[in-house]
């Protein structure tokens, strides 16, 4: 029967899993020993994880498997498949993916393995939906920072299945976009390695020691309705480093209320106060929040003073109960024949012969005492709806024989069931890529471009003798301004010899893209820069020259299975990833990529917004300061157009001692980021970089350059 809408469940361990089952989920996702984003989850070892399988097979449940980090060349190339293999040919049914190059890689050596991509992938919009459908998602996490309308025009134009978060954890930053772990201790997110910096005190607008960047967790259990009306089909719950008891109580609640709703309808639908207090008990921070489904941001989305996940702990004493799969069977004993017993579930049927009754001395066997030695399933997974005994009279067949009949029944009956999940991993076979040469590129000459957040920032790159290239944040100018501003700004370039590109958002929704559709072709403009797959997908939608098309580092390209698949939409070129290290950057094929030598990162991208949830909203961009318990200062941006804050490192990342150990890798293209400094500052960078003089590292950072994230 097809499933109207999935309850999605987390397991951090085989016993989770099970205790989900047990409390009603549809579905369970969980992350196996490599490449999961909760590397501190307990996680499933290669034998669990086949465990879990074929628990959830058994009981008509789907098992999702997360490889939703980014990998390493010599991961995707080298460790991907086999450590898939095993999994896919015990009957997997997906796969969830952060990693461009990951989804392509399972799409060319698991056709058939369903691949659900995560919402550290950060879509919010209907153009990035697209362009991962066409790349063969069977399914889009949505952000989790998309309304319910936002939602609803997503599910008007694509066909495959929406994910959305319904109860746990929120993230401060979009998913996907935080770097803020990473930068400050080495502990990468996108490594499933997040040491949530998020949950600590900070000052910020004269406000001490409070905790701006800690949402309350998400529980939306008032808005099924709203969701599945949204177009919702799979209802995710978070937690897979939550104790079994936790996800178990959460799973149940939430069962209870989608099949009222399913069979009630909006109409009948309401919840009981008392479970809402459950939902509490069970855990929460500061109380819950509905989180973006039907606003944009708020104070009271987040903790602010209490960061804590607070739980009642004698609702952890109830213990699951045993899940059995309900079976039917028929037995016949009789006369000068093999005992004889059919099994079957659904379309699989298992058939076992034992041995022959004799004539019964004293106490004949009969129907009811065969009946309730045949009802003793023990330890299998399975359960009796239906058992069919037929017995003739006067017939005697010792106990050991029952059980050994039994036993072999109920054994030939789950390996039978199991098999038609099972895959043949060698009609797939790997395909591995071949890494292509670099010395075309090796040779050519050097690029120098720079990046502008604001407008004083672009006279002394367009004075620059060595910068050729200037990128224009969106957000340089007004939007009723930006045409013929940006068409100034062009003629200028022109003027100085140099190209000039445009940024695009970095959260680009559909009313985004509703904007640049109607002014695309009056933008002057060399290209784009994308940050988003909608972004990207916006731009081949409008028929953008591809070559007019780069990528920025927030469009991962770790190994050369992403580069190459984002390459074969034909772009222009890519970024560097800034987590990578040097030795990883020189086994990187650099071709058509630029690195970023100078600048300050960017940390956390947020919808939420600092000034608005400490002093209110006056509706202009500017910057603040967060300063944490070290004392130490962070720049934040908020961009108004768009309704987003831009977090930025303390200090900026500088290369520029280590140019020609970079050019040896094969770079031939360089960026300089100018966000926060001003026309002077900006000025006084580029001297010292083209007149080589000194700059104070200990005002500076490399970055990962030297260390690079687990």
């Amino acid at each position: 029967m097809e499933r109207k809408l999935e309850l999605l469940a987390p397991a951090g361990s085989l016993e989770t899993a099970k205790a989900v089952i047990g409390a009603g989920a549809d579905a369970v996702y969980f992350g196996g020993s490599r490449f999961g984003a909760r590397a501190y989850a307990g996680n499933l070892q290669k034998e669990e994880v086949l465990e879990a399988i074929d628990y959830g097979h058994i009981h008509g449940r789907k098992m999702f498997l997360t490889v939703n980090t980014l990998l390493k060349e010599a991961e995707l190339e080298e460790e991907l498949y086999e450590y898939l293999l095993p999994f896919y040919e015990q009957g997997l049914d997906a796969a969830i993916v952060q990693d461009f190059g990951v989804l392509r890689f399972l799409r060319r050596n698991f056709k058939d393995l369903s691949v659900h991509t995560s919402t550290q992938m950060t879509v919010m919009g209907q153009e990035g939906a697209r362009f991962l459908e066409r790349e063969g998602a069977a399914r889009i996490v949505l952000a989790r920072e998309m309304s319910l309308e936002e939602i609803r025009k997503i599910r008007q134009s694509v066909s495959v299945e929406l994910e959305g978060f319904v109860h746990g954890a929120l993230c401060y930053s979009c998913s996907g976009q935080c770097l803020f772990s990473s930068m400050l201790g080495g502990r990468s997110g996108n490594r499933g390695r997040c040491a949530q910096p998020c949950r600590l005190p900070y000052d910020a607008y004269e406000k001490r020691q409070v905790y701006p960047l800690s949402p309350k967790d998400l529980c939306t259990i008032d808005l099924l309705p709203e969701l599945a009306k949204s177009g919702i089909f799979s209802f995710k719950i978070e937690g897979r480093m939550k104790q079994k008891e936790y996800a178990a109580g959460v799973v149940s609640i939430y069962r209870r209320y989608m099949d009222r709703y399913l069979n009630c309808g909006e109409e009948g639908y309401y919840v009981a106060e008392e479970d809402r207090k459950k939902l509490l008990d069970l855990g929460n921070r500061s109380g819950f929040t509905e989180g973006y489904y039907k606003k944009k941001n708020g104070p009271d989305m987040i903790t602010f003073f209490k960061p804590g996940h607070e739980k009642k702990e004698d609702l952890h004493k109830e213990e699951a109960q045993e899940l059995k799969r309900g079976i039917n069977g028929k037995v016949k004993i009789q006369k000068d024949a093999p005992s004889r017993f059919k099994v079957s579930l659904l379309d699989a049927e298992a058939a076992v012969e034992g041995d022959a009754p004799k004539a019964a001395r004293s106490h004949p066997l009969t129907e009811e005492s065969l009946r309730m030695r045949l009802m003793k399933t023990g330890d299998t997974p399975f359960a009796f709806d239906l058992l069919d005994v037929q017995v003739e009279d006067g017939l005697f067949l010792p106990a050991a024989s029952v059980n050994d009949l039994r036993r072999r029944a109920l054994k030939e009956l789950k390996e039978t069931y199991l098999s038609g999940f099972r895959r043949n991993g060698t009609q797939s076979g790997f395909v591995q890529k071949r890494r292509k040469g670099e010395e075309e590129t090796r040779m050519k000459r050097c690029v120098y471009t720079a990046l502008a957040e604001m407008e004083e920032q672009t006279e002394p790159l367009l004075n620059s003798s060595f910068i050729s290239g200037i990128y224009v944040d969106s957000f340089m100018y007004p939007r009723e301004e930006m045409a013929d501003r940006l068409g100034r700004l062009y003629e200028k370039a022109r003027s100085a010899g140099k190209r000039l590109y445009y940024v695009l958002p970095s959260v680009f929704r559909s009313h985004t893209a509703s904007f640049y559709k109607k002014i695309l072709r009056h933008m002057k403009t060399d290209g784009f820069l994308a940050r988003s797959y909608d972004a990207l997908g916006f731009l081949l939608e409008q028929g953008v020259d591809a070559e007019r098309i780069r990528i920025d580092h927030t469009l991962y390209t770790w190994s050369l299975e992403s580069k190459e698949a984002f390459f074969s939409f034909g772009i222009g070129g890519d970024t560097i990833p800034v987590e990578l290290n040097k030795n990883e950057i020189r086994r990187r094929d650099n071709a058509c990529s630029e690195m970023q030598i100078y600048g300050y990162l960017p940390l956390m991208t947020s919808v939420q917004c600092i000034r608005k949830n400490l002093c209110g909203c006056d509706g202009k961009p500017g910057v603040c300061e967060l300063k944490d318990r070290y004392g130490i200062s962070f720049p934040v941006k908020n961009h108004c157009m768009e309704c987003y804050n831009v977090i930025y490192n303390s200090r900026p990342l500088v290369l520029f001692s280590e140019e020609e150990e970079l050019k040896s890798f094969g770079i031939r293209n360089f960026r300089l980021s100018f966000t926060v400094e001003t026309k002077e500052q900006t000025k006084r960078t580029l001297e010292i970089y083209e007149k080589k003089l000194p700059f104070d590292m200990g005002c500076a950072t490399y970055g990962h350059y030297k260390r690079g994230v687990e």
